[in-house]
């Protein structure tokens, strides 16, 4: 089973939820070209969750579509190469770890055990252990062995790693990356905290109030904009700048995120934000104009497969 890597690994066209008290998700539209680690940040109730669960095929479409590598969620090739770990492990309390590990390889054509394996082995976790007695890290170890063992191309974690100290969710963030680079694959992973996707990610999306805000490679989504600071004793002349959002800065000066490129005002010091001050200030301004990338933008049609 091959995919042309032209084709993105998710695109979403208007895509909507809708639930009885309101949309969860409405009018998407974006590309996540395929190969990429891909933050998806947000608060509570942005979203998140519904387009992850939309792409796991857990729920379907109020309005719009979603395609993993061009083909539906829930049809056979997607099925294949996608897997979807959640901070409910999907893991039965009764079965030993071993016998998870021959579960996976009966259920999946694509099974690597020396992966699933490996993972297990560095966690120091018993392979005769009954999943009901392991901690809620080592059960998290468990899933990430399942689901990295399928080999899978586009590997969907909705905020999996909570349970994990901070230590632990480095060495599974670093096993992830070192999967994609293997295998082409490509990871979407939901999280809260900014400070470590920033190393983790290439690829960004950001939603708020159930749309996509940002969207695109961190490096680019950056560069186009600027953190401006007033110096001290000076005021931080605005005018002709979009400005995103504004805070207090150390010492009670003004700081403002704007979009580039502007000169800078006089009486400024001017740097690229950081990603979590790109965040924050998108957060802080939910109408803030979208911005979305060119690789991120749906330019064109792409062929759909049932």
């Amino acid at each position: 089973m091959t995919t042309s890597p032209n084709v993105p690994a998710i695109e979403t066209v208007g895509l909507g939820r809708r639930y009885r008290r309101g949309w969860a998700l409405r009018d998407t539209s974006f590309r996540l070209p395929a190969g990429r680690v891909c933050g998806l940040v947000g608060p509570n109730g942005a979203g998140k969750t519904t387009l992850l669960s939309l792409a796991a095929d857990l729920i379907t479409p109020t309005t719009g579509t979603i395609t993993l590598s061009g083909h539906r969620p829930g049809s056979v090739e997607a099925r294949q190469s996608t897997a979807f770990l959640s901070q409910q492990k999907a893991l039965y309390p009764r079965f030993r770890v071993s016998e998870v590990l021959r579960m996976g390889g009966e259920l999946n054509p694509t099974w690597h055990h020396e992966t699933a394996e490996s993972v297990i082995d560095a966690g120091q976790v018993p392979m005769d252990a009954r999943i009901g007695t392991l901690s809620g890290g080592q059960a998290t170890r468990v899933a990430f062995a399942l689901a990295l063992g399928k080999r899978p191309r586009l590997m969907l974690l909705d905020e999996p790693m909570a349970d994990l100290d901070p230590l632990v969710r480095h060495q599974m963030t670093d096993i992830l990356q070192a999967e994609a680079r293997r295998n082409g694959s490509t990871v979407v992973m939901s999280s809260h905290l900014v400070s470590e996707l920033e190393n983790a990610c290439d690829y960004l999306v950001l939603v708020n109030n159930g749309t996509v805000r940002l969207a695109g490679e961190v490096d680019l989504l950056l560069a186009e904009h600027r953190q401006l600071t007033a110096r001290p004793g000076e005021k931080l002349d605005l005018e002709g700048h979009q400005v995103i959002a504004t805070s207090n800065a150390d010492g009670g000066s003004l700081s403002a995120l704007v979009r580039a490129p502007h000169p800078s005002p006089a009486g400024s010091e001017h740097r690229p934000p950081t990603l979590e001050e790109l965040v924050l200030g998108y957060l802080r301004t939910p109408d803030a104009p979208a911005l979305l990338t060119p690789s991120a933008q749906i330019t064109d049609d792409i062929e759909v497969s049932a």
